[in-house]
């Protein structure tokens, strides 16, 4: 009896999350966006999720779809070896049209702990751990050819970011999605806990997505990793790859009020668009 119990117990809880999933995935397939065209092939959608539409919680998402045809607007690095600078910064002295913070970095010293590469120039390489091994961020990259952007997966090799054809290279991760497959993700607290995020995705047509979740606030709890890849799909991206995240998360889009920063920024503490954190590199969309 006990065991009938537990079983349509265990059963019921199942079939409330399914239930509960799909009703999210509607709701952001229906979700009436804020939009805004920024410039030829390039729209700024923007919402704010109440605690009963999304994961039970609040959600503050901003994001740009970008034509990713290398014509009208095109994609970018922004970086620097040892310095920090805020996103907004790094977009407003390449005179982009949008920027978005990029991958990890080390606080103290500053620079990248991953490698980039810009204009065909080594920028930062990778920072193993003391096995060797590599991070998770250090398994995949954003790649840039003739202002079109890409997702490219670590094929196990020690120095496979090294031989990549493309002049401009960001590694960066975890992967979620590849190819229309979920990325086995670990379960270590980065990835299970809800943290503000920043997050590249691609579109079946090629479009591309920069995406901020604000999180650390009442106003916005942020996602874990594995609800960022939920949102990445019902978005539409068949392959969506997480970017530093916490305080660097940062959205700044030229010409916009408050300085250009459309999210809200978790380094003050504030729920402004004020606490920029100074990171080592950008995405950036310029105008061709």
């Amino acid at each position: 009896m006990l065991k009938t119990i537990f079983i349509y117990t265990l059963l019921s809880f199942t079939s409330f999350i399914s239930f509960a999933q799909n009703v999210d995935s509607v709701t952001v397939v229906k979700t009436k966006w804020g939009k805004t065209r920024i410039a030829k092939q390039v729209k700024l959608y923007r919402h704010h999720f109440n605690q009963k539409n999304l994961f039970a919680a609040n959600e503050n998402i901003s994001f740009l779809e970008i034509k990713n045809t290398g014509r009208r607007a095109i994609f970018a690095l922004g970086a620097e070896e040892k310095e920090l600078i805020t996103t907004s910064n790094f977009g407003i002295r390449d005179t982009a049209i949008a920027a978005l913070n990029g991958n990890f970095f080390d606080v103290k010293n500053g620079g990248s702990v991953d490698f980039v590469r810009v204009n065909g120039k080594v920028i930062n390489t990778n920072r193993l751990d003391k096995n060797g091994e590599r991070a998770r961020h250090q398994q995949a990259a954003v790649v840039i050819n003739d202002g079109k952007i890409m997702v490219k997966k670590w094929d196990g090799s020690p120095d496979w970011e090294t031989k990549l054809s493309e002049q401009n290279i960001m590694l960066n991760g975890p992967l979620l999605t590849y190819n229309t497959n979920d990325e086995l993700l670990d379960t270590t607290s980065f990835t299970r806990l809800r943290h503000p995020r920043t997050c590249l995705g691609i579109k079946p047509d090629g479009r591309i997505l920069l995406l901020t979740v604000d999180g650390r606030n009442e106003n916005s709890a942020g996602m874990s990793l594995h609800e960022l890849t939920k949102l990445m799909k019902w978005l539409g991206c068949t392959t969506s790859i997480n970017f530093d995240g916490g305080g660097s998360t940062t959205l700044w889009v030229n010409g916009m009020p408050d300085g250009g920063v459309i999210n809200y920024p978790t380094d003050n503490k504030k729920w402004d668009h004020e606490g920029q954190r100074k990171v080592a590199n950008v995405i950036l969309v310029k105008k061709k």
